[in-house]
């Protein structure tokens, strides 16, 4: 905004960027704190890394793989020093702070940017340049995922809906005109596999998905593999695709 000063701008490699990233990753608050106090303006610094890209300070605390010590803590001493907690990198994809948090899981990071304030539609993700909450869904990130929903985030595309179960909101997608193309409903199908979601396969597959096809970002990994790499909790959906023939043992 006009008037707003200009964010500092510090090489990642500088020796104070160095110490609050490891001061961040030990979850070392008093560090932190001093180093606020010390230098007015380095909550909203600009880290600049190759290419000139930039990160935010709140970048580091959602970084991966996630799940620093005292990371919602971390955040809201950052907040409350005045860093923001939409601000998105640069150089590259957009990603906020939030976006980082939900493709790590890190639901205690993720509900403290929300607290103070973060955008949950924010786009520039790394799952087709969408919110939050395409990437905690692309990447298996279910804590966050549930989180950015009950917290009120739009479950925008069929695939998502069917990753995360939701059942009125798949049948809204489904009766939409033009209705989606067959490759668009083959896609929710491994998304519910992929979420675990036996019921709404269940209900995909009676609408005609295909119970072996792939969407082409899935390395070749087939409905199957997919519910099969979540963990043993989805054995029944696993034991339901075998019993229909489905390829990928």
């Amino acid at each position: 905004m006009d008037g707003e000063p200009v964010p500092m701008r510090i090489p990642q490699n500088d020796p104070m960027a160095m110490e609050l990233r490891l001061a961040v990753r030990g979850g070392d608050l008093a560090t932190v704190g001093r180093l606020l106090a010390e230098h007015p303006g380095l909550a909203r610094a600009r880290f600049v890394g190759r290419n000139e890209g930039t990160r935010t300070l709140l970048h580091f605390v959602a970084d991966w793989p996630g799940y620093f010590p005292n990371g919602a803590e971390m955040v809201r001493l950052m907040v409350s020093a005045g860093a923001d907690p939409s601000a998105p990198a640069t150089g590259g994809d957009a990603e906020t702070p939030l976006h980082w948090a939900a493709s790590s899981d890190d639901v205690d990071v993720a509900a403290a940017l929300i607290d103070a304030g973060a955008d949950i539609e924010s786009t520039g993700g790394t799952i087709g340049a969408g919110p939050p909450l395409a990437n905690a869904v692309g990447y298996g990130c279910w804590h966050v995922a549930r989180l950015l929903v009950a917290r009120g985030a739009r479950v925008g595309s069929l695939w998502e809906a069917a990753a995360l179960g939701d059942r009125p909101r798949v049948e809204e997608l489904l009766a939409a005109d033009p209705p989606p193309a067959a490759a668009g409903i083959n896609e929710a199908f491994w998304q519910a596999c992929h979420g675990g979601q036996r019921r709404m396969a269940e209900f995909l597959l009676a609408r005609g998905a295909d119970i072996n096809t792939a969407p082409d970002y899935a390395s070749g990994s087939t409905p199957l593999q997919a519910a099969a790499e979540v963990d043993t909790r989805h054995q029944a959906l696993i034991s339901w695709l075998r019993a229909r023939g489905a390829a990928g043992d």
